[in-house]
């Protein structure tokens, strides 16, 4: 931390920056530093790594310092590095995965430095497979070639781990988990009140002590990650909630294509097990996707060409349509008729942990179903990575950057967060002396409000938001359907506004506000789009138009 921050009182030791911080005997209060990072995934941690060559950075999380989407990611990371491959095809693939609402400058900007992203992960560490000494490149759906960096089928967890340990070791970074943000400090929280939107950090409780504090900073990082937890069922980590999104449109920032919610083809369906995502890989590397009451192949009717290795978009959309066409649970997926060796090589943690079920996917199918997986839509920002509110910037999945179009190509994903964290920390160190010192900012009131007595409204209406948004906003929808949830969105609205007036925050109160926020802006983005594209599908207009264009939501 900066030598002029104000001390913490930590209900607990946390392990921060190479050293243990106690401090029981200090008052908390507002701290201050030069950036605040809001999440400590790859977009998070990649924007610290580079702003602490010369500046004192905080980063926050939620949770665990490991716990966000970048440790979850099986798959890899999508980049050109064979002499086979071009820059141009890997802009293809996405602009034809984006259906055309990418936008062609910044897929370009992106895939371009996806080889210097590579040679980076590889400085730091990260025990990328090879062969013969070559990274080793697998293909998944919607490429023409292969080009998957990865590590194994835990891909996610290695990154997460190099840069985490990267961020440890450096002096300049403080790493503050168990934090979970409420708002964005603005103007209007100014000692002398300013109406300008200019972003001076943002209030986190701290979830050990329950107090809150305003971390204050001349420039502010937004890097929270998606809000697939709105939805049932969901790949996303529990605390994709949607914080980052929610906060900014909260403080005035614009927000766009949020009805481009992107649903996974290949969920494990499993009574016990939730959440477990069978990797788009499977399906590169030869997996069949298989009606278990034909025991026949199914994509040659949806898309002939391609079979397997269509768009997550129209696998989904073909899983969805096959279980409620035959009355299914789910469908199976198998790659079985592959050697075991080689199954068992490529896919070690998909393999032991279906093992562990009762499922040996060298010689069973493994059952499956759709779930959400990817937000695609979010704050809108350009190549600098900047937000409409002076002094913030964001990077990766809260974001909409213009790189996924109408639904993203698979492993394009990491690939944005190292990119847009770059491009963050690169515009902010441009721009410091233009960046003025912080002003006095007023600190968390909570003199009017109290201990809630009624923790069941938050569970209920949590529960009623996903329920609601499954079946009404899910892959398949309908005017009727979206006015239907737009509804129940408007009753839960006064509710959970009164129930956060009256009551002290909870990480769970927060998740709520938030979920329910980012809840509409996807409808609210779905009814104002009149067609259907990527991985937006309504029965009322099922036609394409012939120009695309993005829904952008204005506070």
């Amino acid at each position: 931390m900066s030598g002029n921050d104000s001390p913490i009182v930590l209900a607990k030791p946390v392990f921060l920056a190479g050293r243990i911080v106690d401090s029981h005997d200090a008052r908390m209060t507002n701290t201050s530093h030069d950036v605040l990072v809001i999440g400590s995934g790859a977009a998070g941690l990649t924007a610290a790594l580079a702003l602490a060559q010369t500046k004192k950075v905080l980063v926050l999380a939620k949770g665990r310092l490991d716990s966000g989407s970048t440790a979850w990611a099986q798959g890899g990371i999508a980049a050109v590095l064979d002499t086979g491959d071009t820059f141009e095809n890997h802009i293809r693939d996405t602009m034809i995965a984006g259906a055309g609402l990418n936008d062609r400058e910044t897929v370009e900007f992106v895939i371009e430095r996806a080889p210097s992203s590579i040679d980076r992960l590889c400085e730091l560490g990260v025990p990328f497979n090879r062969e013969e000494g070559d990274l080793h490149l697998t293909r998944e759906g919607g490429h023409s070639h292969r080009r998957i960096v990865h590590v194994n089928d835990a891909t996610g967890w290695a990154v997460q781990a190099a840069l985490l340990k990267a961020a440890e070791e450096n002096p300049n970074i403080t790493l503050l988990p168990g934090q979970s943000c409420i708002d964005l400090v603005t103007g209007r929280n100014q000692a002398d009140y300013s109406g300008s939107g200019r972003v001076w950090g943002a209030y986190a409780l701290d979830e050990a002590s329950g107090k809150v504090v305003a971390h204050v900073a001349r420039a502010t990082v937004l890097a929270a990650g998606g809000a697939g937890r709105v939805y049932l069922f969901s790949t996303a980590p529990r605390g994709a909630t949607g914080d980052g999104i929610a906060m900014a449109w909260r403080a005035g920032a614009r927000v766009s294509n949020m009805e481009m919610m992107q649903f996974h083809p290949t969920c494990l369906y499993n009574l016990e097990v939730k959440n477990f995502l069978i990797t788009e890989a499977l399906r590169g590397e030869g997996g069949h996707l298989i009606n278990p009451r034909t025991g026949k192949r199914y994509m040659e009717f949806y898309d002939p060409e391609r079979m397997e290795l269509a768009p997550r978009d129209i696998v989904a959309r073909a899983n969805d349509s096959e279980i409620k066409r035959f009355g299914l649970d789910y469908v199976h997926l198998d790659i079985s008729h592959q050697p075991p060796e080689f199954v068992r090589s490529h896919f070690p943690t998909i393999h032991e942990k279906l093992l562990g079920l009762g499922i040996d996917i060298t010689t069973d199918p493994i059952p499956v179903v759709p779930a959400q997986h990817y937000t695609c839509g979010g704050i809108k920002i350009g190549l600098d990575a900047r937000t409409d509110l002076p002094g913030l910037w964001a990077a990766g999945e809260c974001t909409e950057s213009g790189l996924h179009g109408a639904n993203r190509l698979a492993s394009n994903s990491l690939l944005e967060c190292f990119v847009f964290g770059e491009a963050a920390a690169r515009d902010i160190l441009e721009c410091w002396d233009r960046l003025d010192d912080p002003p006095d900012i007023l600190p968390w009131d909570e003199s009017r409000v109290t201990d809630s007595d009624e923790e069941v409204v938050i569970k209920q209406n949590w529960t009623e938001i996903r329920r609601f948004m499954w079946n009404y906003v899910g892959i398949v929808r309908t005017t009727k359907r979206l006015e239907r949830a737009a509804h129940r969105i408007r009753l839960l609205r006064e509710e959970v506004e009164d129930y956060y007036g009256h009551f002290r925050v909870t990480t769970d109160l927060i998740e709520l506000r938030n979920l329910l926020a980012c809840a509409d802006l996807i409808v609210r983005s779905a009814l104002k789009r009149h067609e259907s594209r990527g991985l937006h599908y309504t029965l009322d207009y099922p036609k394409t138009d012939g120009t695309s264009h993005d829904t952008v939501l204005v506070p």
